[in-house]
């Protein structure tokens, strides 16, 4: 049976899959509606499944969407990911906390990550393949971009004397204090 375990932001819940393995290979459930929801205690739709692959040092993210709110359950496929949740919810006590997780392909871990978070991560081995399901459509005119290296969130990325691979949007992203929250 799956595992889950909250994060030091209690919302964020880091899910891990029992493996059966033998010489063969290995099988997992990556996903099981019953068993998040028994686990978790949340119930969701999840309406969109999304894929990216980036190579190293790509840092995607921090994104959010101010109407029309993800959730996101997010795993590794390939490679490995530095992933980050901001709490971006004004009446929380956490808000403009942050937190990390691991993600790769060799622990197959999954982190669950509710609306009202920005998310992003970056890319730590070679390459990293990327799938998560979300509780809403995308809708760019609504999507959002909190500043990735704001001081005022003070995200601790692994980047060792590497600058990180940004798209344009990315690099363009609002500081917490200027950001729309929720």
């Amino acid at each position: 049976m799956t595992t889950v375990q909250s994060l030091e932001l209690p919302e964020i819940l880091l899910f891990t899959p029992r493996i059966f393995g033998d010489a063969r290979g290995f099988f997992f459930e990556s996903f099981n509606a019953r068993e998040f929801s028994a686990l978790s205690g949340l119930t969701f739709d999840f309406v969109q499944d999304n894929h990216s692959r980036s190579a190293r040092h790509v840092l995607r993210g921090l994104h959010y969407q101010i109407r029309q709110p993800q959730g996101k359950l997010v795993r590794v496929t390939a490679g490995e990911v530095f992933d980050v949740a901001v709490d971006l919810r004004k009446s929380s006590p956490a808000f403009g906390r942050w937190i990390s997780a691991r993600l790769s392909a060799e622990n197959k871990r999954q982190v669950w990550i509710p609306p009202g978070f920005a998310h992003g991560f970056l890319c730590l081995s070679e390459y990293a393949e990327v799938l998560y399901k979300t509780t809403d459509y995308y809708a760019p005119e609504h999507e959002r971009c909190l500043l990735w290296n704001d001081p005022a969130i003070g995200i601790d990325w692994p980047l060792v004397g590497a600058l990180p691979g940004l798209s344009a949007k990315d690099q363009m992203g609002a500081p917490l204090a200027r950001a729309e929250v929720f």
